[in-house]
């Protein structure tokens, strides 16, 4: 009996290539919906019944163990590395070390569930109910203290994962004939259009005032200018140049038609200078109880961050990271981040889908706040997460943000969490800390328990130590590797690591989306970069809904084989644009009001400047003459003489 219990130290789940290729993709046993090429073990734990019974298998049956047991394990143990992944045994005395696997002991459960409807996301099952009533529920003694040194034990207990039952994916009513205008109005509603013609109308008086100046070149705004004002900046983002003015340009090369055709380039230029988001008569100063650092950009937030979110129901998996926004000058909330890609810009923290990458919220990062709710990887994840209490999802998150206090936090409001941490951190077993577990081989790991939370500490490329209360301990899946020879050769990882490698892609996913094609230009306002983030984030996450909601269809009147990101911009700043010439039209009738007798408009000659320019009726003909004189209200040099009634006509 007791040299049977000590032969199911290793219980292969799948070991040949045809079964497991089949198992993987087709079984109800598989955990979750990784790569094919993952091989999984169950590592079951295995206690004597009694000290008598220990003391019976350390002695007397030792020899006839060895012998039996040696070769029914001795392939199994090969596909973990020759035994690398070594076991924990927590007693109060510490951790103990065994390097014999048949002196040592593991926990699982063998608890698994049936596919769900979203292929992204980790399947579990229900445990049984017989199962259930022999074991405390996750959310019991939450409030423990984490520091305690009788906080962890061993990996022996069966975790318990409430199923995924929320309705999850697009939210809308829009049928076939929708386009890609709908989708993004959606997000951006033309409410909000509205609103930022009438404080852009609003700023350009407001400048003015305070000038003692009134501008000439400036006259309101309207919905149908300022649309394809946004529309014209998507295109920049697509058809890239080092200076705006370059799309007006005159060769032909170079300069872009359509933007002609749209507006001018000196109107592009006032709308640049007047686009506003607030009333700045009405902004609260620095010192007030009402001060609100975001204030210019506070609308837009109100409206886009509910759009997100109701626009789209989160999945089971969802990641929390952290964006950067590139910037160009110096600003007080700039961050240096040397892991990201944009190494220095604005920070802000993202949930995004594991799988699409669309973006359900995005809080931008204002700097330390005056009252102290704690570390900002518990205060950012706990304000990230509201509003999906108690529905079960699985929340991914890297080193900065996990802790023990956060796991316990996140299980009490219903969600169960995954991520790598810092073994400094307030509750991280002692037991795993590098100082006692000594040097790891690549692939060996160690792990202990509390209720649903896993500490795990692996070494791979480097020692990673992760917590989690989504995963139970004992499960290794034997992922292909491949050395700088080209040598392949297969590396045991825990469950919780594989479910992190898999599931922590979402923020990535939807910067590589919104990094591609960038909208509007470098300026020296904050403000405006996330302005154009924000507008950016929603033709990403618009472009997903679709993308979801056809199926991969592409909409009416598309010829091409896929319709991809790149079209769904260019097809949306058209229909932003459409045949607005308001403008350049507006331009053409002035000065056509203007020839029969310009001064009675205000036209006349005057001394522009000191130095001399160019004629710009001479330069329209193909001369070159120079004058000081010209018409201020036109803005151009002119000669004395015939060219300015000439230009004038």
């Amino acid at each position: 009996m007791a040299a049977r219990k000590r032969r199911e130290l290793f219980t292969i789940l799948e070991t040949s290539a045809d079964t497991e290729r089949d198992s993987v993709s087709d079984s109800k046993e598989s955990p979750l919906n990784l790569c094919t090429d993952v091989k999984w073990f169950e590592i079951p734990f295995r206690k004597p019944d009694s000290d008598d019974e220990e003391e019976l298998l350390e002695d007397d049956e030792e020899d006839e163990f060895k012998s039996t047991a040696a070769a029914e394990t001795a392939d199994t143990a090969s596909y973990i590395t020759g035994g690398s992944c070594n076991i924990i045994l927590v007693t109060d005395n510490g951790i103990k070390h065994e390097e014999d696997a048949e002196d040592s002991y593991y926990a699982t459960t063998n608890s698994f569930s049936e596919s769900m409807s979203n292929d992204s996301d980790i399947d579990f099952s229900d445990l049984e109910e017989e199962e259930q009533s022999y074991f405390n529920s996750p959310f019991d003694e939450l409030d423990e203290d984490c520091t305690s040194p009788d906080f962890w034990g061993e990996p022996d207990q069966v975790i318990s994962i409430e199923p995924f039952t929320a309705i999850t994916g697009p939210q809308h009513t829009l049928g076939d004939e929708a386009d890609t205008r709908d989708y993004f109005r959606l997000l951006f509603p033309d409410s909000l259009f509205e609103y930022m013609v009438e404080q852009t109308n609003n700023y350009a008086l407001y400048r003015q005032r305070r000038s003692g100046k009134l501008d000439s070149h400036w006259h309101p705004t309207n919905l149908r200018e300022m649309q394809a004002y946004i529309g014209l900046n998507i295109l920049m983002g697509i058809n890239q140049l080092p200076d705006y003015g370059m799309y007006w340009a005159t060769d032909i090369f170079i300069g872009n038609a359509g933007f002609k055709k749209t507006m001018t380039a000196r109107r592009f230029e006032k709308l640049n200078q007047n686009i506003h988001l607030c009333d700045r008569e009405l902004e609260p100063v620095r010192g007030q109880p009402d001060y609100d650092g975001l204030y210019k950009i506070r609308p837009l937030l109100n409206v886009v961050q509910n759009t997100m979110w109701e626009a789209y129901a989160p999945n089971r998996c969802l990641t929390v990271d952290e964006g950067a926004v590139a910037v160009k000058g110096r600003f007080s909330t700039t961050q240096y981040m040397p892991s990201k890609p944009i190494k220095k810009g604005l920070k802000v923290w993202m949930l995004c889908d594991s799988k699409s990458g669309y973006c359900h919220r995005a809080n931008i990062y204002v700097g330390k706040p005056e009252e102290d709710t704690g570390t900002v990887g518990y205060r950012v994840v706990t304000s990230l997460v509201q509003g999906l209490e108690g529905k079960y999802h699985h929340i991914f998150m890297d080193s900065f943000f996990t802790s023990v206090p956060l796991m316990q936090r996140l299980l009490q409001d219903g969600l169960y969490a995954c991520g790598t941490t810092q073994q400094n951190r307030c509750g991280f077993p002692d037991m795993l800390k590098l100082r006692n577990v000594g040097k790891l081989a690549q692939g060996q790991f160690y792990q202990c328990q509390h209720g649903n939370i896993v500490a795990t500490v692996m070494r791979d490329t480097k020692v990673i130590s992760c917590l989690s209360s989504n995963s139970a301990p004992g499960i290794v899946g034997i992922c292909q590797s491949k050395q700088c020879d080209g040598t392949v050769f297969g590396i045991p990882r825990p469950l919780p690591l594989l479910l992190y490698q898999e599931n922590m892609r979402g923020v990535d996913l939807c910067d590589q989306l919104r990094e591609c094609y960038q909208v509007g230009r470098p300026c020296k306002k904050w403000w405006r970069y996330f302005l154009w983030f924000y507008i950016n984030l929603c033709i990403v996450n618009a472009y997903i809904i679709m993308r979801e909601s056809r199926g991969g269809i592409p909409p009416a009147g598309f010829s091409g084989k896929q319709f991809t990101q790149r079209h769904f911009r260019i097809r949306l700043a058209q229909q932003l644009i459409g045949d607005y010439q308001g403008a350049r039209g507006m331009e053409r009738a002035a000065r056509k009001r203007h020839s029969d007798s310009p001064i009675e408009y205000g036209h006349r000659l005057e001394r522009m400047s000191e130095r001399s320019r160019r004629c710009r009726n001479c330069t329209n003909k193909g001369l070159r003459h120079e004058s000081v004189f010209g018409c201020k209200i036109c803005n151009v040099h002119l000669c004395r003489g015939g060219c300015f009634s000439e230009f004038h006509k």
